[in-house]
């Protein structure tokens, strides 16, 4: 953008990122895992936005995680290299799609059954290769991934017979990690998470089999990278913009969360309630175990996001609160990387102005 634009002349529902806690974000997250002697390989579909991953791999990632292939598409075209895809690629055109990727970047790939990667096998033997793959691991989460310890280490013994590939890593993704209710408890599951990969790769050298590496994720547990031991790489999305469910958890405070959800007052229809015009299109619609609702305004987390209809947001007040028709409300969501989907372009907020408009290029890139 040639020139700021004032805040007040964005129209709305808009999705605002305040450019400095941004920046203050991502060097905190670098320096974590600088500190910590690990890579920094930060999930993009918290943003999908390609001048975000790039500003990430400015400040010390190694390269980019991403969940879809389409999300890799994206950012390798724009000249990103290093790139863990960390979801099972299956089925024909999906294989000829990464194939074709293959040919423009450094591409890792998560597996988690030996149908996937005997897939990724014959790939890698007609194009004369090993494709790295991190095998997936269930730490808790209870999504993709074996049991870690025997069972994950069959099925990498399995693995590491095949032609075309070589496993890597050992992964995990702890997300369960936004339950906790403490530090205590967060603390806990960051090395829950590290530990029993680590238990895993002990396991598999004793049956002769060399993994080298450990990939952690989740943005509650790489707060504590320095406590662990043995982990290689962390894996966080979230951390870049911050929100109500890192807010509920005590990650973060206000301060350190750079998404704003900015909206107008369009009805005041009756005690307790406004009516704002950001629905279900506008906002995510995850809840939040800790706290009702679908997000908070900022500096009053008594005012909170009730329920949706697709355009209509209906905001719960304090008995007593007077809104006028107008007025602006602002929001943190409770989960940044589901808000950011739905639009096309948020806005880069410096002192009240914006300063510049990011796009959301790979956004709807769910194949």
């Amino acid at each position: 953008m040639s020139q700021p634009i004032p805040l007040e002349e964005i129209e709305t529902p808009a999705v605002l990122i305040d450019l400095d806690v941004l920046e203050s974000n991502l060097l905190t997250t670098a320096r974590l895992a600088a500190e910590a002697g690990v890579r920094l390989r930060p999930h993009t579909k918290t943003h999908k936005s390609v001048w975000i991953a790039q500003q990430q791999i400015k400040h010390g990632a190694c390269g980019i995680t991403v969940a879809k292939l389409g999300e890799a598409e994206v950012m390798a075209e724009a000249g990103i290299h290093d790139i863990l895809i960390a979801f099972p690629i299956v089925g024909k055109a999906k294989l000829k799609r990464l194939a074709k990727l293959m040919e423009i970047a450094d591409i890792k790939v998560s597996v988690d059954h030996m149908d996937v990667a005997r897939g990724l096998s014959e790939l890698g033997e007609a194009l004369n290769r090993r494709i790295p793959l991190y095998v997936d691991v269930n730490t808790g989460l209870n999504r993709c991934g074996m049991e870690p310890g025997e069972e994950t280490g069959e099925l990498v013994k399995q693995i590491a017979q095949l032609p075309g590939v070589e496993v890597r890593a050992l992964m995990t993704h702890g997300g369960y990690s936004y339950s906790k209710t403490s530090e205590d408890e967060l603390r806990s599951a960051a090395r829950q998470e590290a530990e029993l990969l680590v238990e895993t790769q002990q396991w598999l050298a004793r049956a002769g089999v060399e993994v080298p590496e450990i990939s952690i994720g989740s943005t509650p547990t790489s707060k504590y990278i320095g406590e662990q031991s043995g982990v290689s790489e962390i894996r966080p999305g979230a951390y870049v913009f911050g929100d109500g469910g890192q807010l509920s958890i005590g990650i973060i405070d206000e301060s350190q969360c750079a998404m704003t959800v900015m909206t107008t007052v369009v009805s005041t229809p009756r005690p307790g309630t406004v009516i704002v015009d950001g629905g279900s299109k506008t906002f995510s619609y995850d809840g939040n175990s800790h706290r009702p609702g679908f997000g908070v305004v900022r500096g009053n987390h008594d005012i909170y996001m009730e329920k949706f209809s697709e355009e209509h947001g209906n905001v719960r007040v304090p008995a007593g609160a007077s809104y006028r028709i107008g007025e602006r409300l602002f929001f943190i969501p409770n989960h940044c990387c589901t808000t950011t989907n739905l639009h096309d372009q948020i806005y880069g907020v410096r002192n009240g102005q914006v300063e510049s408009i990011i796009t959301i290029d790979a956004r709807g890139k769910v194949t």
